[in-house]
């Protein structure tokens, strides 16, 4: 370090001097630095405590939608999607509100916190719930027509292919297009795999239109069978 000068006194005066030009930029730096810190670990404890406040409440609104008070269950509800939107409760909160709006008979209520977990959630799947939900609604609503564009907006539902169909197929036959809807819940039964909790009742669907359950006029499991080598 003291090469350059020809004595400790020189070296010292230019460190002196070194620190009077940028110990400014030295202090804002480590000012800026703690000031960065604590503001992240605010925001950690605020986020957390956010949480814990969001969780108490949805813990209420349960305990109240287990003991039938539904005025309590939406009251809570609504404070859930007020104050803690964007959060996983609140997405759920607006699912309950959805629910106890259609439990009323008020359907037109029910449209709008469907529609907000459908396109603001940041849970893939639940987007796709709150669609099928939508639009099982808007057929229940006599407008399966927008059940149908709603569907449509998402034109690979993945594991959630076989609902997606079932609730096509709901629609188009509320369009008393018995075909469409003959093709959909087939599709909806072969996605849905011959063990599928909602197998039989597609079936009896399938049924109730005259139709058998697969198009050669076997069940898709035996289609499979014969098709195997």
């Amino acid at each position: 370090m003291s090469e350059g000068y020809s004595t400790d006194e020189e070296q010292i005066e230019a460190v002196k001097h070194w620190f009077a030009e940028n110990g400014s930029w030295l202090l804002g730096g480590a000012l800026l630095g703690a000031a960065l810190l604590f503001g992240l670990r605010y925001f950690e404890n605020h986020r957390y405590a956010r949480e814990l406040a969001a969780a108490a409440q949805f813990d209420q609104m349960t305990a109240a939608l287990d003991r039938r008070d539904a005025g309590s269950a939406r009251r809570i509800a609504e404070q859930i999607t007020e104050k803690y939107s964007g959060s996983a409760y609140a997405d759920q909160a607006e699912l309950t509100l959805a629910r106890l709006f259609v439990s009323d008979g008020s359907l037109a209520d029910a449209v709008a916190p469907l529609r907000r977990v459908m396109n603001q959630s940041s849970d893939a799947e639940l987007q796709k719930i709150a669609r099928l939900r939508l639009a099982r609604l808007l057929i229940a609503d006599g407008r399966p027509d927008e059940a149908l564009k709603t569907l449509a907006a998402v034109p690979d539902p993945g594991t959630f292919a076989a609902l997606f169909d079932e609730v096509r197929g709901d629609a188009l036959y509320a369009e008393k297009d018995r075909a469409g809807a003959v093709a959909a819940y087939r599709r909806a039964l072969a996605a849905n795999g011959p063990n599928g909790g909602d197998g039989a009742l597609l079936s009896l669907k399938i049924a109730d239109l005259g139709a058998a359950p697969a198009a050669n006029g076997a069940t898709p499991a035996a289609s499979a069978q014969a098709a195997a080598p």
